[in-house]
């Protein structure tokens, strides 16, 4: 059980303080993760409104980094959809293995 604590201990948390800069901070998180049984329109529509908040951003770059490493696996972050920050994840991969 110890040894469990030690290395949780190890391992960097991450830090949090960016989100209070976050140019979405306060808004509605339906603009950001979408509802159930979205068509693709409206997922179009609220993607690009998600995105405009995002492209003015203080701290646009800590929230895509924070999202490609963990991997979140839904909703908009740092102005990418979950799509985009697979192919972002892949690019950062293959660009890592390369050097």
């Amino acid at each position: 059980m110890s040894q469990v604590r030690r290395q949780a201990a190890l391992r960097p948390r991450p830090s949090w303080g960016w989100q209070d800069a976050a140019a979405c901070r306060g808004e509605d998180l339906v603009l950001f993760f979408g509802p159930d049984g979205e068509r693709q329109p409206e997922r179009e529509i609220r993607e690009r409104k998600a995105k405009e908040i995002c492209a003015q951003c203080p701290v646009r770059t800590e929230c895509l980094d924070y999202a490609i490493s963990r991997p979140e696996k839904y909703g908009t972050w740092g102005g990418l959809n979950e799509d985009e920050r697979a192919s972002e994840r892949r690019r950062r991969m293959r660009r890592a293995n390369a050097a």
